[in-house]
């Protein structure tokens, strides 16, 4: 849901935070000075995370595959007035944009749904400006161990699927038949290798970490962090 007029007032007045894993809002410290940097909200369009940067003062381009979630990104900022541009494309294929055009890349977790993720730290590395920042989240990959809508069903965790998860490879008979039957996107569980590591190689260094939860209704959620959260730093002295 679009964050509401009192939260984009309040983001305006420097009370505000964001979130790129379900709950743990993201520390001040990894966004530094936010005001006057070019943002690049990556794949994270809903009318959430964006608005609330633009309206904290920063310039803002959110990019994303869905329309729809765009859409809801132009309906805040055309209804409080803020610094923020929509351009729809796919997360891997950043070509509109130019070599170290941002300051920042907000990624909310999203890699979920792209095959090799190796190619979006490459992308996010090539947008940014020297000792730019890359803050991403994405799953805990033993989340995709589980089959969850069995376990919310039985209240028990079974190991079902051998990682790194991957549709529709992973999937049995019956897996196959739920995910035709359910029209959702194929959904992926990158290994860390290739989520933290992919970042490193990518060149990138790691100058934060943090594990997050989601919902208790998931059994999982009462014995393991769901998502994971990082501040990938671009080496350099900025030129601005």
């Amino acid at each position: 849901m679009p964050v509401s007029e009192e939260i984009i007032a309040a983001a305006k007045r420097g009370d505000w935070d964001v979130i790129l894993t379900p709950l743990r809002a993201v520390p001040k410290n990894w966004f530094g000075e936010l005001a006057g940097k070019k943002v690049l909200c990556l794949a994270s369009a809903g009318g959430q995370q964006a608005p609330v940067l633009a309206a904290a003062g920063a310039s803002v381009i959110s990019f994303d595959l869905s329309e729809e979630q765009l859409n809801k990104d132009k309906l805040v900022a055309s209804r409080d007035d803020l610094d923020l541009q929509c351009v729809q494309g796919n997360m891997t294929d950043l070509g509109v944009f130019a070599d170290e055009q941002f300051d920042l890349v907000f990624n909310a977790a999203s890699n979920v749904f792209v095959p090799d993720v190796s190619i979006v730290w490459r992308e996010c590395y090539r947008v940014l400006r020297l000792g730019g920042d890359l803050l991403a989240g994405f799953m805990n990959p033993g989340f995709f161990l589980f089959d969850h809508d069995e376990s919310e069903r039985t209240g028990k965790l079974e190991v079902r699927y051998k990682l790194p998860y991957a549709e529709p490879e992973s999937l049995d008979e019956a897996g196959l038949a739920e995910l035709h039957k359910s029209n959702r996107a194929l959904e992926f569980g990158h290994s860390l290798e290739s989520q933290i590591g992919g970042q490193i190689e990518a060149g990138f260094s790691i100058t934060g970490l943090y594990e997050d939860y989601w919902t208790d209704e998931l059994p999982f959620n009462h014995f393991s962090p769901s998502s994971i959260a990082t501040r990938a730093s671009k080496p350099g002295m900025s030129k601005t």
